[in-house]
């Protein structure tokens, strides 16, 4: 009698039709209980990333956006993979369930990867920035980062300016003439010595090597 029970059992699940599954790109693809909102979230209509864009729009002014560092230092992993949240066919870079690309990557994501993953755990400045919530769109913009991408001074100054005050709080005492931010040369670009994905350097050693000069951050230890 149990064996048949069983079997009948058996039959039964074989006859239940599939559960569907979460459409692609789908958070409860990862999460099929939803239960990475808070408690007192909102309702969200739908289950992909675009459905929180209509209260978390990216931001594009070089300020710390809390909800998309978060989410890309949660999403981290040894290799970080940019498509289990975003597409990309031909080029073109998006959100999914976005309607429009974010825009194009002429290399590919393999960049793109890189540098997420340089920015949620290395020794470089690109990490300094992820542990105050400034994500790429801090720098970057509507840009999106590959390799050799420029980022202009103003966009720095931004938050660590302005140019002048930065330049008085970092006058050495002794030399004051030595000062990085009053350079001899005139205006230079904080990238000069300050790079987000690579190690840092002091550009004023290159014709100065006795100067001693304060350890950046960023910089080979």
């Amino acid at each position: 009698m149990n064996a048949l029970v069983a079997l009948a059992a058996l039959a039964l699940v074989a006859a239940a039709p599939p559960r569907p599954s979460a459409p692609a790109g789908s958070c409860k693809q990862c999460h099929p209980s939803w239960t990475v909102l808070p408690k007192d979230h909102p309702a969200v209509k739908g289950t992909t990333l675009a459905a929180c864009l209509g209260c978390h729009k990216p931001a594009a002014d070089a300020k710390p956006d809390a909800f998309s560092a978060r989410l890309h230092r949660a999403h981290r992993a040894p290799e970080a993979d940019c498509t289990v949240c975003h597409t990309l066919s031909r080029g073109r870079f998006g959100l999914a369930g976005g309607k429009k690309p974010l825009g194009t990557l002429a290399e590919g994501d393999a960049p793109l990867r890189r540098a997420a993953t340089s920015w949620a755990g290395s020794a470089l400045l690109d990490a300094t920035h992820a542990k105050a919530d400034v994500s790429c769109a801090g720098c970057h913009a509507s840009e999106l980062p590959e390799t050799g991408a420029f980022v202009a001074s103003e966009r720095c100054l931004a938050c660590h300016g302005p140019a002048d005050a930065l330049a008085k709080a970092t006058e050495p005492a002794v030399h004051p003439d030595r000062n990085p931010h009053r350079s001899h040369l005139g205006e230079i670009d904080c990238t000069a010595c300050h790079h987000a994905h690579a190690a840092s350097e002091n550009y004023c050693l290159n014709c100065h090597p006795k100067f001693e000069m304060k350890q950046l951050p960023g910089a080979p230890r």
